[in-house]
């Protein structure tokens, strides 16, 4: 029978590089991947913003405001996204807002509509007085107005798309399957013509 020296078996390193590997590749591996994945919605972001730029310059031309002309404008928008990512889905994915003010005052302070908040509930409802600031018939939060406006107008475009991440690691350390990148940029509608003037602001009430 063969004596055993325990002392070689403790001086023996054969494989103890592929063990340490083996201790340390999880992490490893999850590092590098979430690195990618930061890079790659970093540069998501990136083309958003130059895309959001794209969307407010062409819509703020003369012919932005006609609807057949937007829906040109994002179409292209969408498409150029999505070829960075063939997961995202153009119709439910990507959203594309226009928001419009009379001025640059109004577009910076985004003020809710006064209202007169009487079951003091933080909302307009059941039938509360507003003052109708835009003349569009509805409480706005943020007291502006759907769409792109008109001549001199000043337009929030604002670009968010929602997507699965690049590498599915993200529930391993806590974070969301998905991404949402949400950019937004303001710019005045060229001066092509006078700017529609705006009537006296009226009071109506909020829809129960």
């Amino acid at each position: 029978m063969n004596n055993v020296n325990p002392g070689k078996i403790f001086a023996d390193q054969d494989g103890v590089s592929v063990t340490e590997f083996g201790l340390i590749a999880p992490a490893l591996f999850t590092m590098l991947l979430g690195t990618m994945d930061v890079g790659h919605t970093l540069y998501m972001r990136t083309v958003i913003d130059g895309a959001i730029q794209e969307v407010a310059r062409d819509s703020s031309l003369e012919d932005g405001g006609i609807l057949a002309k937007q829906q040109a404008i994002d179409a292209r928008i969408k498409r150029q996204i999505r070829n960075l990512n063939k997961s995202i889905n153009p119709a439910s994915d990507i959203v594309i807002k226009r928001r419009y003010y009379r001025n640059f005052t109004g577009a910076f302070n985004a003020d809710e509509e006064d209202y007169t908040d009487t079951n003091d509930n933080g909302v307009c409802d059941n039938g509360e007085p507003y003052i109708d600031a835009n003349l569009n018939e509805s409480w706005d939060s943020d007291g502006g107005d759907e769409g792109q406006g008109g001549a001199k107008d000043v337009s929030i475009v604002t670009v968010t798309v929602t997507y699965d991440r690049l590498f599915p690691v993200a529930g391993l350390i806590g974070l969301p399957e998905q991404i949402t990148i949400s950019a937004n940029t303001v710019l005045a509608n060229q001066p092509y013509a006078e700017q529609a003037s705006y009537a006296a602001p009226q009071t109506r009430n909020c829809d129960d």
